[in-house]
């Protein structure tokens, strides 16, 4: 069990998860969020964006009790802000589709919110075998995102009020919008890289040549504006 959080009324939390044929992996990810949600005690609702899929995303996001938000963007950014805007809840939390999370993740985040803090992340491992590249580099990536105070965006999460007010995610990128989000949460007030972690899918680096990663990983590092062309990412961030 986590530590008790400070005492006040109940307010909803919403969960939001972005999905583009997300069919197998869409049960574990609702399973773990209604599992975690649950030992907190409070209301919740979880949000499926179904970005124009065309598998049985929506049907599976409604057996496991999500509301589905269905758009037609192909963009993340965009996305997630379509669920941001449709949620009640004052607290919300963006889950990519195949990220596992944990009571312990959803507790934290929840505290820290508690204690004032606009937004946040946690650190991720992925699930599963994976190249030892892969393992070294988010190694790599987890540090220096400590360092800078900033995090991924396959779990993040914000109050209501600062998500409006920053504008949520930038839709004028096709990449690290997670970046600019937490560089915009953090104008907003304290932005919190959480201690605990949690479980994300190694699908896309078991799919994907490490040569090809690392050059739009420098690609995008030394020319950043390759992030607002959906074609100079779209390889790897973009795969169906």
């Amino acid at each position: 069990m986590g530590k008790s959080r400070p005492s006040r009324m109940p307010s909803m939390i919403s969960f939001i998860v972005p999905a583009h044929n997300e069919e197998f992996c869409l049960p574990k990810t609702l399973k773990a969020i209604h599992d975690s949600v649950r030992t907190v005690n409070e209301p919740y609702e979880v949000i499926v964006v179904d970005d124009a899929s065309t598998d049985a995303t929506g049907d599976i996001a409604r057996q496991h009790n999500a509301t589905v938000v269905k758009v037609n963007h192909r963009q993340i950014a965009a996305t997630r802000n379509s669920g941001g805007r449709a949620a009640r809840g004052e607290r919300l939390f963006f889950v990519d589709a195949d990220t596992t999370v944990n009571p312990a993740v959803v507790e934290s985040a929840l505290r820290w919110m508690d204690k004032g803090a606009a937004g946040g992340g946690a650190p991720t491992r992925f699930e599963g075998s994976v190249p030892l590249y892969a393992r070294l580099l988010l190694g790599w990536l987890g540090f220096f995102m400590r360092i800078a105070s900033m995090t991924g965006g396959a779990f993040m999460f914000c109050t209501r009020e600062a998500f409006h007010a920053v504008g949520g995610f930038d839709e004028r990128l096709y990449g690290a919008e997670d970046a600019a989000m937490s560089a915009a949460l953090k104008r907003e007030g304290r932005f919190v890289v959480l201690n605990e972690r949690l479980f994300t899918s190694g699908r896309r680096v078991r799919a994907i040549p490490g040569l090809q990663t690392l050059a739009l990983l420098a690609r995008v590092a030394f020319v950043p504006s390759n992030l607002t062309r959906r074609s100079s990412v779209e390889k790897i961030w973009y795969v169906s």
